[in-house]
């Protein structure tokens, strides 16, 4: 269903407040430079701390200015059941292609706690859900059988996979079925991940790369191995960068050194150290995206 470089977009702030003009903006040069989809309100769009009102606004800002060009991927995860259900129904009225809903935080669900949740958003939704599996933020792991469990119901389509492990495409392949969309959450993986089943990647790197992120995966898909490795060895360093401190900050930075909008974060997200900017702004001028 979706494949390729797909963007976990930034928020851009200014003065507190969401920049509906940098957004949209955002939004367009992102599709002009090869980007297969979006994904806005994930946790790179700092989706903890938008408010309800701010969440659905830029899902629908998104959705404007996609227009039908590629699909939008709507965050709508949250560590409340209901919570979620309502974003999903949301997301479907403002024409959202599809949702990404995140394994419940803090809370820290059993397996069986995981498939309820997910089953009540399902079936509360009307939209083909992509599961957020990450590990590292949300402490909980979806384990393979209770994906498999999921997938069996018709609206759950597939899996952002940020735990890092790349015996779990194959695993999950092997327990679901190729038709079940795999996609990378972890930019520095992508290519083994690709390599082991996966379709493509949501991308924080993409914020910052659009078209060479697009590239290595058209590359990919195309057969062409040697140059989609060439991409990923030019794109290592840039992959790394964005994560010297917690995302989204160096993505924003760089955003701000590119011109598409300011490094305004929302608290308990602060400006990035002096030392990151500088390996930030190095790192761009290395990869040639910063004369």
């Amino acid at each position: 269903m979706f494949k390729g470089s797909i963007t976990a977009l930034i928020t851009p702030l200014r003065d507190g407040a969401v920049d509906d003009k940098a957004f949209q903006s955002f939004v367009e040069w992102q599709i002009s430079e090869g980007t297969k989809a979006l994904v806005p309100c994930g946790t790179t769009g700092e989706s903890p701390t938008l408010s309800h009102a701010e969440h659905k606004h830029v899902t629908e800002l998104c959705i404007e200015s996609s227009a039908g060009k590629v699909p939008v991927i709507a965050g709508t995860g949250s560590n409340s059941t209901a919570e979620a259900v309502s974003l999903i129904k949301h997301a479907k009225s403002a024409g959202a292609d599809a949702a990404l809903v995140v394994t419940p935080y803090y809370n820290k669900p059993t397996q069986e706690g995981l498939f309820q949740h997910f089953k009540a958003v399902h079936d509360a939704g009307d939209l083909p859900i992509l599961i957020y599996n990450i590990p590292g933020r949300s402490i909980v792991d979806m384990s393979v059988e209770t994906m498999a469990r999921l997938a069996k119901l018709p609206n759950i389509v597939g899996v952002k996979d940020a735990t890092a492990d790349l015996k779990r495409p194959m695993l999950t392949r092997l327990a679901i079925g190729d038709w079940f969309c795999q996609l990378s959450g972890e930019d520095a993986t992508a290519v083994p991940f690709l390599a082991g089943g996966g379709h493509g990647c949501i991308s924080v790197t993409a914020n910052i790369a659009p078209r060479q992120c697009a590239d290595m995966h058209d590359a990919w898909q195309d057969g062409d191995i040697s140059t989609a490795m060439e991409l990923q060895d030019r794109l290592m360093p840039l992959h790394e960068t964005m994560f010297c401190e917690s995302s989204p900050g160096p993505a924003k930075y760089a955003a701000k050194l590119l011109g598409k909008c300011s490094d305004e974060l929302r608290l308990p997200m602060c400006e990035i150290s002096e030392s990151s900017k500088i390996r930030v702004e190095e790192t761009l001028r290395a990869t040639g995206l910063l004369n």
